[in-house]
């Protein structure tokens, strides 16, 4: 049931933001499913050599390339400025362009969003955890415990990249200084300090034939270096 007041968000506000780096065997497909949920489809190319634009772009999407390799904090950077300036987006959705986010299940994410007054919500894959690698649940669950703890609110899912934010919050999101993976974690942090509600809701886990783009060495070194710059600029209590 849906809340008394709060806006409705549909196919038409809703834009979707997928980032993309080598994924010309699985972008096609992922544009094609996610347009039949939402109107307008955005792929950031993070500067591929092989086909992901060309292919993003025949299945339906509009493509804007990076021409060399920037990460993909930067690529979704670059698709918040971009669909945050668009007339009549609402909100943005993000999913990753592999196959692992199902399109199928952006209808959730639009219904949670017009019954709550979270203005972010993030996919939690913490209910089916069958699929999922015992190593990667193990750091997913320690993860976003000690990152829930930092933003004062529970996420339950910090390390999923399938997720929704208001465009209101989009000019604090592009100007936080992470490029890679750290940025969806300082993402969250971000929004919590500001003030922002950031709520859950169930996701599928899905793993196939697509390959990790995780760093675990550097993306580590990363992400001490993020939690360390947070801590410093950690807002100081009454």
């Amino acid at each position: 049931m849906m809340s008394p007041g709060l806006p409705m968000f549909h196919r038409r506000n809703v834009a979707a933001l997928i980032p993309a780096y080598f994924e010309a065997d699985h972008i096609g497909d992922v544009v094609r499913r996610t347009r039949l949920q939402v109107d307008r489809v955005l792929v950031v190319d993070d500067g591929s050599a092989d086909e992901t634009a060309a292919v993003a772009r025949a299945a339906g999407a509009e493509v804007v390339r990076h021409e060399a390799n920037q990460g993909k904090g930067t690529a979704l950077k670059t698709g918040l400025r971009i669909l945050g300036e668009r007339p009549g987006v609402e909100f943005i959705l993000m999913l990753d362009g592999d196959g692992q986010h199902l399109p199928e299940e952006i209808p959730a994410f639009l219904e949670a969003a017009s019954r709550s007054e979270a203005r972010c919500l993030v996919g939690s894959r913490m209910k089916d955890l069958a699929g999922m690698p015992w190593l990667r649940r193990i750091t997913n669950l320690s993860m976003s415990a000690y990152i829930s703890a930092v933003c004062g609110q529970a996420v339950a899912d910090t390390q999923c990249g399938f997720r929704m934010v208001h465009r209101d919050w989009v000019g604090a999101l592009v100007d936080c200084p992470s490029r890679q993976f750290e940025f969806e974690t300082e993402m969250l942090v971000t929004l919590s300090r500001l003030g922002c509600k950031i709520d859950s809701l169930p996701v599928s886990t899905v793993y196939g034939t697509e390959k990790s783009k995780i760093q675990s060495v550097h993306d580590t070194i990363r992400f001490i270096k993020l939690m360390w710059r947070l801590q410093r600029a950690r807002p100081e209590r009454d």
